[in-house]
């Protein structure tokens, strides 16, 4: 065990002066870093522009969905028809108003030019028949999950849907007790006015189209009518579903307005959508790609949080990757002075500290504490109050830099030796039978061995690794280049297990390739014959943890498992499986570990500075809710290959273990969020450890994880100043240097609610809903989370409603431009296999999906809530990737093939007239019936179709930074409802209402809750 914990990032005063073993120091160099256009502690309300919104009349749905016009002036005009009765509907220009309380403002900006004017609001509205939605009021945070409280009403959902809109003549159903909590009203704020709309005729009931009611199995709480009898189905029009706001367009919509580098010298700008292909300039805050908030313009107190329910929170990337033409975080050396650092809240120097008395002292921007510069850091100051060397030194200049760190960062004050990998394979029959050890053998020798990581411009590896075997013993290997042989050293007590050797089982792979290589050709040899079907995992895992701990070294243990552990050691896990509690009250018990013991482990990990990534090969249960604590709590990774085998999964294993190597990845990392006065973080989501309130501690971290981290008020904010947000993250890099990595965020503040709502980040919104459902599985009911996840969002777009939109009818849902694809985001959420809890997904494969969304990206959370799918029988060398289709199986051609992918899975459709060139084209087979689901392979044909496929799937998985098994599926074939169930505007594969009878759903709680 380590003498002491790591120090903490809140440490004192400058750490004494050490010199790091080769220590790249970058210097920086003249004009190196464009300078922010502003300077850096700009006091001041960020203003937006007009927001444009989205209504929808009598039936739910937003107006005015032309693409991401947050900051426009005036709304488009787009005509609207209704599928029923054929009708054309405008939508007029707005006129431009000014905003709540928002006089015109000009930004003090040196030498930007650039003038925000008041905020201005408008509205674009469609109406519809007898619906009539009232007001809207906003919806706080995501609330504790509970279940429904008594005495709150909602309504039944079912039958056909309205046009585009809603009209509230008649309440839609009179509602039973439902989840949804009563709102407390905020006083209204000052009136706003708006312009006039054009108003259409309602529609005439509620909808009454067999088969569309929102109550299908597991995914909505069935609600009925007050009298308890369902209600008379009234005649209506449909709503047009090519009307409704969706993905696709917004995301195209954005792109083309954002061509443009997205240029980070003003506080609070919001960023574009998480999809759109942008490029980031550093010029005072971090790139997006590492640190996005959910609001860029902090509401001024508590309460105004509470009544709109827009959570405030982190999602936070440390390690993201960027584009090839972004600048990568510069590392910089303060020498012996060590990090500069504010002296009372220890927050580290950033581009919005302020320097006085001719450079002699610096304001803190967190805390306005003044800290002396010492005499190695001073410079003197310009005209303008900037440091001569402002554009020399990233830390005065960028949002996210580096430091070398001196050896008072390190543990017992030491530096830190180079990391090491232990590849620790299963020998059982199974694995030997499936042929997984020889392929593992082979790929380590003749690929992965070649793939270690290394430092930037750093010729060879400094990565050492280390060999074993189990099943129900431990086998070591002595890789040491003097022997001429492999040596095996097997250890039977499990109970107190230790490793036989130290001196030869961790080697350099160069050094030792030659007895590494032999080692590799003869472990399938030795365990060809096995018989052995029992195996262990604890002992394997503590083995691992003591030989890093032997070497004084960080690093990460690959486990290839295949079976349950039941073999009788520490650890020792049995068969729980009941797929009949999925989808219950009671399915979080399977869903949760049977015990802490492998939770203990994982923290183990954790104070060793070390990671467990587990890779399952399982046929049958193994409990990776238990399992899989030791990589959550690590801050490794779960890989999961079902029914193994060469031919189908050879290759996504090969690339998933390349890919775990080459990504950006560190060691014993430790992470802090600092926030200026008035604002704290107080809750944190991902896959890390904590010892305290306040640090994230990893065993390892890497580019691919995300956490999310929730901010609450501790006092009133002055809407005056800006609100500055710093992350540091100390951590032991791949070549055992010991660095900090500081990013930096600066948000607005306002007490304006059209000031709040222009400013959301809908994507980050998501993420952070996502994951706080995820943690929620284990403590509460399926249906209380999914009833929270609606009252959200219902309560969200109700404040808009309230406080934004107060002169328009009743019976129009309105949605904020910024938020106008909650409904579709919140219709898929609710009905995802994460949370619906359904048979079709084994009890493992759900566990596995949980860990993985726990600590994936906006990006991933996106493609999970809405599926991209594009047409594969169009596809053009020029056009790669094509345009994407939406998510509604009318849109999907008989004679077309379509690729899906959320991110976790990939189908290829084909449908039923599908030309028989392109299957032979495309799979080498002679007609599509020849096709086997799982079986099927993309061949390496030379032809353009195939050609274009296989280009397309490489930028997919690429950008997945996963290589995703396929399905292939064709039309009307028994798998076909699986791929369905992807389809998120169409109604739920096992239950779950429709985007189009979502909206409907939605716009009742709305009412509800304003009346």
């Amino acid at each position: 065990m380590l003498a002491r914990p790591p120090p903490s990032l809140n440490a004192g005063s400058f750490p004494p002066i050490m010199q790091q073993q080769s220590q790249p120091s970058s210097q920086v160099f003249s004009k190196q870093y464009q300078p922010p256009v502003l300077p850096p502690n700009f006091q001041g309300n960020q203003q937006y522009p007009a927001q444009s919104q989205t209504l929808v009349q009598p039936p739910v749905l937003p107006p005015h969905f032309s693409g991401n016009q947050h900051y426009s002036s005036q709304a488009p005009s787009h005509p609207y028809t209704l599928s029923g009765s054929q009708e054309q509907f405008h939508s007029q220009p707005s006129m431009i108003t000014k905003g709540i309380n928002q006089p015109p403002v000009q930004h003090p900006y040196l030498n930007s030019g650039v003038h925000t004017s008041s905020t201005q609001m408008q509205s674009t509205s469609i109406t519809s028949n007898q619906y009539g939605a009232p007001p809207i009021t906003a919806n706080p945070q995501f609330q504790n999950l509970r279940p429904p409280l008594p005495n709150q009403s909602s309504s039944h959902m079912g039958g056909d849907v309205p046009p585009y809109q809603y009209s509230s003549s008649q309440p839609m159903y009179n509602g039973s007790p439902s989840s949804f909590p009563p709102s407390n009203q905020p006083s209204p704020p000052p009136t706003v006015s708006y312009p006039p709309q054009s108003h259409y005729p309602n529609l005439s009931g509620p909808p009454t189209m067999p088969n569309s009611q929102l109550n299908g199995p597991n995914i909505y709480p069935g609600q009925s009518s007050s009298s308890g009898l369902a209600q008379p189905p009234m005649p209506q029009t449909r709503i047009d579903p090519n009307m409704v706001p969706n993905v696709i367009q917004v995301l195209e919509q954005s792109q083309e307005k954002n061509q443009e580098p997205f240029i980070t010298n003003a506080p609070g700008l919001l960023p574009p959508l998480v999809g759109t292909d942008f490029i980031a300039q550093d010029q005072g805050s971090c790139n997006p790609r590492f640190m996005r908030s959910t609001i860029y313009s902090i509401p001024n107190t508590s309460d105004m949080v509470k009544q709109s329910h827009i959570p405030i929170a982190l999602s936070i990337s440390p390690l993201a990757d960027l584009r090839s033409d972004e600048l990568e975080p510069p590392l910089t050396n303060f020498g012996e002075i060590g990090p500069v650092r504010c002296h009372r809240c220890k927050a580290y120097m950033c581009s919005f500290m302020q320097f006085i008395d001719g450079g002699k002292r610096f304001i803190c921007c967190f805390c306005e504490a003044a800290t002396d510069v010492v005499a190695e850091y001073f410079n003197h100051l310009d005209h303008s109050g900037r440091r001569a060397d402002w554009y020399q030194r990233p830390e005065l200049c960028l949002g996210s830099y580096e430091i070398l760190a001196t050896q008072q960062y390190c543990k017992d004050e030491k530096w830190p030796e180079p990391p090491a990998f232990i590849f620790m394979i299963d020998v059982s029959y199974n694995s030997v039978r499936s042929g997984l050890v020889e392929y593992i053998c082979h790929i380590l020798k003749n690929e992965l061995l070649d793939y270690l990581p290394k430092d930037k411009n750093a010729e060879t590896s400094t990565v050492r690794v280390g060999f074993a075997t189990f099943d129900k013993q431990i086998h070591f290997y002595n890789i040491k280049n003097t022997l001429g042989q492999p040596q095996m050293m097997v250890v039977s007590d499990l109970e107190d297990v230790f490793v036989p050797l130290l001196d030869g089982f961790l080697c350099s792979p160069q050094a030792s390739r030659g007895v590494i290589n032999t080692l590799l050709d003869h472990i399938p040899q030795t365990f060809a014959n096995t018989q052995e079907t029992e195996t262990i995992l604890a002992p394997v895992i503590q083995s691992g943890i003591q030989a890093l701990k032997g070497a004084n070294c960080c690093g990460k243990i690959y486990i290839f498992s295949t079976t349950l552990p039941i073999a009788v050691a520490p650890g020792k896990l049995s068969n729980r499986e009941d797929k009949k509690l999925l989808g219950t009250d009671k399915e979080k018990i399977l869903l949760s570990p049977v015990d802490n013991f492998y939770t203990k482990l994982g923290e183990e990990c954790v104070q060793n500075g070390c990671a467990v990534d587990l890779f399952v090969f399982p046929n049958n249960y193994v409990d990776l809710a238990t399992m899989g604590e030791v990589c959550r709590v690590s801050g490794g990774q779960i890989y999961k290959f079902n029914y193994f085998s060469i031919e189908n999964d050879g290759d996504r294993l090969l690339d998933e273990l390349k890919r775990n190597f080459q990504r950006t990845t560190v060691f014993d990392a430790l992470m802090r969020i600092r926030t200026s006065a008035g604002i704290r973080p107080v809750d944190f989501l991902g896959n890390f450890h904590m010892t305290n309130t306040t640090e994230m501690i990893f065993g390892a971290m890497d580019s691919d994880k995300t956490v999310s981290v929730e901010l609450k008020h501790d006092d009133k904010l002055p809407v005056e100043n800006n609100i500055y947000i710093q992350v540091a993250l100390l951590y032991t890099s791949i070549s055992g240097q010991r660095r900090l990595r500081i990013l930096t965020l600066a948000l607005t503040v306002t007490s304006s609610y059209a000031s709040l709502y222009p400013s959301c980040d809908l994507d980050t919104i998501m993420n952070y809903i996502v994951k706080v459902a995820i943690r929620s599985i284990s403590i509460s009911t399926p249906r209380s989370i999914r009833d929270s996840i609606i009252t959200q969002a219902a309560n969200m777009l109700a404040c808009y409603r309230k406080h934004c939109a107060q002169t328009t009818s009743a019976g129009q849902l309105i949605l904020p431009d910024t938020l106008k694809l909650l409904p579709i985001y919140v219709a898929s959420l609710v009905k995802s296999d994460v949370l619906t809890g359904t048979q079709t997904l084994t009890i493992d494969d759900r566990s596995w999906l949980m860990h993985r969304l726990m600590s994936t990206g906006i990006k991933g959370t996106s493609a999970y809530l809405y599926p991209r799918i594009y047409p594969l029988h169009t596809l053009e060398e020029n056009q790669i990737p094509p345009s994407m289709v939406r998510c509604l199986y009318e849109h999907l051609s008989d004679s077309g093939a379509y690729v899906i992918e959320n991110g976790f899975f990939m189908y290829i459709w084909l449908g039923s007239q599908i030309d028989p060139t392109f299957v032979q084209y495309l799979f080498g087979l002679q007609s599509v019936a020849n096709i086997q689901p799982e079986k099927c392979r993309i061949v390496e044909l030379d032809n353009p179709i195939s050609n274009n496929v296989r280009a397309l799937f490489k930028i997919i998985r690429d950008e997945r930074n996963s290589h995703m098994k396929l399905f292939v599926i064709r039309q009307r074939d028994s798998m076909e409802p699986f791929f369905k169930n992807y389809l998120v505007e169409d109604k739920g594969f096992t239950g779950g209402a429709s985007y189009v009878d979502f909206l409907y759903h939605l716009h009742r709680e709305i009412r509800n809750i304003l009346q």
